[in-house]
């Protein structure tokens, strides 16, 4: 037989009626063995042991197992699924960001030649302003030569006359006479020369 019977403890005599500990002792024949160690059931606990591991083992395997099993797969898909959507993510900042820098670059270059056309723009507009205030001030400074030329001329015929009237009215007051005209303008004409 694989099971033992039960180790039954026989009734205690009635304590005595002042005893508190009346029910607390133990027989003689309870002291033998723990029933665990006891050699006589060796057999039997090692059968409900491999029971009880095999129900346990096809308990994990039956149900425990494919239970785990099912939320790793899951987990690994999942993962696998964002580090395909993070990859994916990063590819496409990667081309926004080379986009922008294209972008970037593109402006820059835009920008120098918008400047470079402005500065060509600005110095052929100072050069062709300088040109032109130069063309009117030659015009002016040749009028202005002319009219000095003319005013000289003017002035020039003039200091015959004046000189003229100069000579004769030093001549009066000098000898106190009147002068001849034409010997005052003949002497006029060879000093100027």
């Amino acid at each position: 037989m694989f099971v033992t019977s039960a180790f039954a403890q026989e009734s205690a005599p009635a304590a005595a009626e002042g005893d508190t500990h009346a029910g607390t002792a133990v027989p003689a024949e309870a002291h033998e063995t723990f029933p665990p160690f006891n050699a006589e059931t060796f057999p039997s606990q090692i059968l409900w042991l491999v029971i009880t591991f095999g129900l346990f083992y096809l308990f994990l395997k039956r149900v425990v197992m494919p239970r785990v099993g099912g939320i790793i797969d899951v987990r690994n898909d999942r993962i696998t699924q964002d580090l395909d959507h993070a990859a994916r993510l990063k590819g496409e900042a990667d081309a926004a960001v080379a986009a922008y820098e294209q972008e970037l670059a593109e402006a820059k270059a835009n920008a120098n030649k918008i400047g470079q056309q402005a500065n060509d723009a600005a110095k052929s507009e100072a050069e062709s302003t300088r040109k032109k205030l130069e063309a009117e001030l030659e015009k002016k400074l040749g009028e202005a030569e002319a009219s000095i030329a003319s005013i000289k001329a003017k002035a020039m015929k003039e200091v015959g006359t004046i000189a003229e009237d100069t000579t004769s009215a030093i001549v009066e007051a000098l000898v106190g006479g009147k002068t001849d005209k034409a010997e005052i303008s003949a002497a006029v004409k060879s000093a100027t020369r």
